[in-house]
Parts: C-alpha cells; structure tokens; sequence
C-alpha cells in the first residue's frame, strides 16, 4: 500500500489547489467491505476508502451519492474530495469527521434531519446510475411505476443474485409467491420519490461533538422514504427518540407496517448473497410472514 500512498497524495493535492503530502496513514477498522485509512499531513486530515483497482466506479458513485446528500443542506455527510485509482487500488478520499457517540438531543436531531433529506424528491423512482449496495451491483434504471421498480431492480434483482450462488428451491419459491403477491401489498401505492440514504443502519451514521448528525457510506437513489426508515428498524440502534422526531416532521401511515417488511427483506436478501449464515433462513421468514398477511 505504502506504493500508492504518492498518487493518491497527489490526486488530493488536485483535488483541493494546494500541495498536500502524507505524514501519517493510519489503518482504522469496522468496515467490511472496504480498508479504511486516516491520512495526515501538512495540518491536514482526511478519511480514505480503498479496494481493488476494479472498484473504481463503486468509488464514483458513492463520491455522486455524497455530492447529492450535500446538496440537499439538509444533514451533514463527509464532503467528498477526490476518488480514483493506482495500478493496484482504488480510492475514495473523504473530509475526516471526528466522530463521537449519541450525545443530548442528537437522536432527535438525526430523525429531524433524516426528516428534512426525505422532503427533497425526483420526478422519477431510481438514480441517473447504478451503484452498490454493500459491493452487490444496485440497479437503478428509472422507473415511473414504484411497484414495477422495486419488484425488478430490489427484488428479483436480489434473488437472481441468490439464485447464482445456490440458495435453494424454496427462497426462490417462495420469492415468485411473493413477486406475484406485490400488487396486494403496492398496488397503487405512489409514495413520493425522495432523495433516500439507502443503506441507513447505525454503523453508517454518528455525531459530531456538538451533537451534530452525519451519516455516509449512502447507497442513493430516488424512492420511498420509508425503505430507509425501515432499515433503522432492522438491526437497531436507533431511539425511540429518533422515530418520535420523525414522525412530528413526517409521519407514516398504517400500511408502513407491512411494507417495512417487505422493504427490508432486500436486504435480507442482500446479506445472505454477502456473507451467506443464516440470512437466507431470516429472509424466507420474512417472506412467510408477508404471505401469510396475505392469505
């Protein structure tokens, strides 16, 4: 790594109109996908994402994704400062964020912010790319039809995905009961197409010290605020407090329960195509209970 450090020196140093030079990289952890690095020098900092040469786009969009969140004005995301890649490595270099635990207010502030990122909508569901979630290929080809687009590009997106690694007869059985069944649970179901997070669970946010929320890592694009509500539900981390400052600046309505179900089955479905274990049993759960609401 220490052969790349130079280049991707040099691509900040571009980036920002001044000369930069590293003094310090630092390897950090909790990412699984990526290599994280903390890299200083010359009274600078900032935060680094690198993978394999072939990662380059992921990179890309996720730099577009962070332009888009930023945008908005509506939370705060690491600032983007330069992406791209070396004979070996592709980078992402970020604004370093001193990042802290929940401190005060800051949950309420998060679900106010998060409240507020959701108010700022397209004309169509899906992104002017394609992205990633986790390092599985996110297709989003725009769609009109919300129902059309998260039945072709979430889910039998995902299972076709499954179906390649081998996951056996009754997710996929079970997964057409449930393509069919989509009309009963959708079906002239119009939600507004917001600005969303994407992947918003509680390892892809944090506070400032001042109580400041961020969030990153997005995987952006247009559609229903609620598929990011409800992946703060599936694997916790989030107050009560949050939901409650939420809901007073945009509430949900009662069919949410239901949809968050199906909204988080893809990534479910995403997680037993990632690292396999007993997500495809907790995906096929999922699917009986939708179905079962069906009957």
């Amino acid at each position: 790594m220490k052969q790349d450090w130079p280049s991707v020196a040099a691509a900040v140093s571009a980036a920002i109109g001044r000369r930069f030079w590293i003094e310090d990289a630092r390897a950090l952890g909790g990412g699984c996908i990526n290599r994280s690095f903390r890299i200083a020098g010359a009274g600078q900092a900032y935060f680094v994402k690198l993978n394999e040469a072939g990662s380059a786009a992921m990179f890309a969009a996720e730099a577009e994704a962070l332009q888009a969140l930023q945008a908005t004005d509506a939370i705060r995301v690491p600032a983007p400062i330069c992406h791209g890649r070396t004979e070996r490595v592709s980078y992402l270099v970020l604004e370093y964020l001193a990042l802290v635990g929940e401190r005060g207010e800051s949950p309420g502030e998060l679900g106010a912010c998060l409240a507020r990122l959701h108010r700022h909508t397209g004309r169509h569901y899906g992104w002017h790319r394609d992205n990633t979630i986790g390092s599985t290929p996110q297709p989003n080809a725009p769609d009109d039809d919300w129902l059309r687009f998260w039945r072709e590009r979430r889910l039998c997106h995902q299972l076709t995905v499954a179906a390649r690694r081998g996951f056996g007869s009754a997710l996929q059985r079970k997964g057409d009961r449930l393509i069919s069944s989509l009309p009963r649970l959708l079906g002239g179901y119009r939600p507004a197409a917001s600005l969303l997070h994407g992947d918003l669970w509680a390892g892809n946010c944090g506070m400032l010290r001042d109580g400041t929320p961020v969030i990153f890592d997005p995987a952006s694009y247009y559609g229903d605020r609620e598929t990011d509500l409800a992946m703060t539900e599936l694997f916790g981390g989030f107050s009560p407090h949050f939901y409650a400052v939420y809901r007073d600046h945009y509430p949900v309505d009662e069919g949410y329960r239901l949809r968050k179900i199906l909204y988080n089955l893809y990534h479910v479905l995403n997680h037993a195509n990632l690292f396999g274990g007993g997500y495809a049993a907790q995906a096929e759960c999922m699917m009986d209970e939708l179905l079962g609401e069906l009957d």
